[in-house]
């Protein structure tokens, strides 16, 4: 059984693009696979599966030596099980740029196009042909994801052929587009029931930045007064989740997405230096707000600085 699998912290797009490509690949391709996940999905991701119906996947902590897998919303070896190398990669879909590392036993499929989703480069890959017998709920996971990373189009990450995809899945499903975005968004900013260091780790990437570790987390929201309510108790979190993940300082970036800006959290010296001088901000307390990021992948990853 070929497992299929995205990064850790498992957003919308990494809980259900191993779902869409399981199924075509255990339908259409006739190869027995499953979804599997790295960790609990989010609130928007959890949302979505009982949205449309679909089984919460099983949760792994490493894979076995010799299994067959296919990784996508990542190419990262930082963001996948230890033992990746040491198990038959046989695919990858992905949007990310390449990070390299992975080892694969024989020449693989690797697909990495410049879009917003994972779920619209796999959109294209099942084709129209395969894609009209696929059940509604693969389609809905499709829309989700899409309108997920691409935050409604509001993204800068968003390419018009994202656009052109979600349309199309939207008026086959009946659904409206902003109507359901707002039932998403409703569902990530319910954060409630998650602790300081649960919501540092919900949405994170690993990065070295001039010899230090970052773990740069992201809380996309409609609601973002709701989380900065809870600033000092987050920053008082970060030292023993940096230390936890073998990090030397979590960055914080709260996206208010109906604003279209970010709230970066400030809790000493080192995140102000950052903050100075990757996006010219004038740091005067502990958060600094940066009008039109929304992005950690365009926005955020590339301009950081010491």
């Amino acid at each position: 059984m070929i497992k299929v699998f995205g990064h850790k912290s498992p957003d919308t797009d990494s809980t259900g693009s191993p779902i869409i490509w399981a199924w075509y690949l255990s339908e259409m391709r006739k190869q027995p696979a499953v979804a599997v996940l790295q960790g609990e999905p989010n609130t928007e991701a959890a949302w979505m599966l009982a949205k449309w119906d679909l089984p919460m996947p099983g949760i792994i902590a490493d894979v076995a030596a010799g299994e067959q897998c296919v990784i996508v919303d990542t190419n990262n070896p930082a963001e996948l099980p230890d033992s990746i190398n040491e198990a038959d990669v046989i695919e990858i879909i992905d949007h990310h740029m390449l990070a390299g590392g992975i080892k694969t036993r024989t020449p693989i499929n690797i697909t990495v196009r410049p879009l917003a989703c994972t779920a619209t480069i796999m959109h294209d890959l099942i084709g129209d042909e395969d894609l009209a017998r696929a059940p509604r709920g693969i389609k809905g996971a499709m829309l989700t994801c899409i309108l997920s990373d691409t935050l409604e189009f509001r993204s800068p990450t968003t390419t018009p052929h994202d656009r052109f995809v979600a349309e199309k899945l939207a008026s086959e499903l009946g659904v409206s587009i902003p109507d359901y975005a707002a039932e998403m968004f409703a569902a990530k900013s319910d954060v409630s029931a998650f602790g300081e260091a649960e919501l540092l780790r919900m949405d994170s990437k690993e990065y070295e930045l001039g010899g230090k570790q970052l773990r740069i987390s992201v809380l996309e929201t409609t609601a973002p007064q709701v989380l900065l309510d809870r600033k000092d108790a987050l920053i008082a979190a970060m030292p023993g989740v940096a230390a936890a993940d073998g990090a030397d300082q979590v960055l914080l970036f709260v996206i208010d997405i109906l604003k279209e800006e970010a709230t970066l959290l400030v809790p000493n010296d080192f995140v102000r230096q950052i903050a100075e001088k990757s996006f010219g901000a004038t740091v005067a307390g502990d958060s600094v707000v940066l009008p039109g990021v929304m992005s950690r992948k365009k926005q955020i990853i590339p301009a950081l600085s010491v």
